[in-house]
């Protein structure tokens, strides 16, 4: 019986073979997933940021001449070095993108939206994650399902109409019918005009993990903080907020770095010169594009510079992330 058994398995496919291996060993398969996401996170993550350091110390004169994967020989066998290599040497360039343009102060000025978003997002989304998650109210899950839908909705699609109303130059009027409601102000090459959409943007994603929080809340704790006098404003800012500290940070922490990175808003809202005291890191990247003549090495340098105070912030705030986006997970 045992020799029948035996030989049907080895007359069975590769596929059935592996499923058989792997379910008497399946640390065999966990580490193969982890290698092939290992690959996966090199090849899409780190292999952009290799290639941003390999143009920034390559001279300027040397970017356009010839192929960045050199010829090597190796025991007499010749062979195409499968990874992009400078062709030269010069670090000097992450000094002139300081010395070419202002590129610190765009740097600031990406920090100071940034923030200026965050507290936003997250005082708005307080409010909302408390209404969400602790108060009963008809169609509050369908209200959750629209807030969540909107965050689906390409950037692309609120373009038009937000350039349309952060000009000035025409009444907002109701839609279909052309009823004139008030003209808004020339928010246009404004902070405004890309604070709002910011806001807009990244707050659906704040509320949801901050009503999954809040609604974690025992109502004892609120109830005995109502007892002692405060309001239902009080207990959320005084007792519910820091009692959910990791997904407040989780929350934040997440906007902050959307909003530093953001490219779409940032590069249509600022179109004028005056912009360019209040233009975020993009702007500074792309002021070293003219129109006759485009310095890559510098664009890349300063690229580099303005993806490290995020690393920075990620390995500072990576174990508070972490732990919010995994809390609830388990139930004790």
């Amino acid at each position: 019986m045992s020799s029948e058994t035996d030989g049907t398995a080895d007359d069975a496919g590769p596929l059935a073979r592996w499923a058989r291996n792997a379910i008497h060993n399946p640390r065999r398969v966990y580490r193969a997933l982890f290698y092939v996401a290992m690959a996966f996170f090199m090849v899409t993550t780190v292999f952009p940021f290799y290639w941003l350091l390999v143009l920034a110390v390559t001279p300027q004169g040397n970017l356009l001449s010839g192929s960045f994967l050199p010829t090597v020989e190796i025991f007499g066998v010749s062979g195409t070095f499968p990874l992009p290599v400078p062709k030269g040497f010069n670090p000097t360039a992450f000094v002139t993108v300081f010395e070419q343009v202002p590129f610190h102060l765009y740097v600031l000025n990406s920090f100071v939206l940034a923030a200026t978003t965050t507290v936003i997002v997250l005082v708005v989304a307080s409010l909302a994650g408390y209404v969400f998650g602790r108060i009963e109210f008809p169609g509050r899950a369908l209200l959750m399902l629209g807030i969540l839908a909107i965050s689906y909705f390409p950037p692309a699609a609120f373009v038009i109409p937000l350039f349309q109303a952060f000009a000035g130059n025409a009444p907002i009027t109701i839609p279909f019918i052309g009823v004139p409601l008030f003209t808004p102000p020339r928010l246009l090459n404004t902070p405004g005009s890309m604070v709002m959409p910011f806001s807009a943007l990244f707050l659906p994603l704040s509320i949801f993990i901050l009503t999954t929080f809040y609604g974690q809340i025992p109502d004892g704790l609120e109830d005995a903080a109502r007892v002692e006098g405060t309001t239902r404003l009080g207990a959320l800012f005084r007792v519910i907020v820091p009692l959910s500290a990791p997904g407040v940070a989780t929350a934040g922490v997440l906007t902050f770095i959307s909003v530093y990175n953001e490219y779409f808003f940032s590069s249509i809202m600022a179109t004028s010169p005056e912009a360019s005291k209040w233009s975020p890191i993009v702007g500074g990247i792309l002021s070293y594009q003219t129109q006759y003549t485009t310095q890559y090495n510098l664009m890349a340098a300063a690229s580099v510079v303005g993806v490290i105070p995020v690393v920075v912030l990620v390995i500072i705030a990576q174990e508070r992330i972490v732990s919010g986006l995994t809390a609830g997970a388990l139930k004790e």
